[in-house]
């Protein structure tokens, strides 16, 4: 019989959106993080990875969340409290969301016998 267990993490995800609300927002990519300070650490990269990037309004807000908020999002993440920030630039915004989760882990096939019907299964 398997067991389990699972562990606590953060699932982080960019998502754009063009500002004239025609367009719905598209995901951009994901991220799981197992701590808080991971996922902090995963949305400060980016946001000094594009700040170069950015517009003037939109780089000073950046930077405003990297030094002056940092403490806050940490606290939050701390908390395990869902947390976002939106940056826009131009005629787009960027939103980045970090929200506690719990991972299940996924069956370590080789130590394990599987189940009949794992081997009567044929891709098409």
């Amino acid at each position: 019989m398997l067991r389990t267990t699972t562990g606590p993490g953060f699932w982080c995800e960019c998502w754009t959106q063009n500002l004239d609300g025609r367009q719905a927002p598209a995901l951009f990519g994901s991220y799981d993080a197992y701590s808080a300070v991971e996922a902090n650490n995963w949305v400060a990269t980016i946001l000094r990875t594009i700040s170069p990037a950015l517009d003037a309004a939109a780089s000073a807000e950046a930077w405003e969340r990297l030094y002056d908020h940092r403490i806050d999002t940490r606290r939050a993440l701390l908390r395990r409290e869902p947390w976002t920030v939106s940056i826009a630039h131009v005629s787009t915004r960027i939103t980045w969301t970090v929200r506690p989760v719990l991972f299940l882990p996924l069956a370590y096939r080789q130590s394990a016998e599987l189940p009949l019907c794992a081997y009567a299964f044929k891709p098409s």
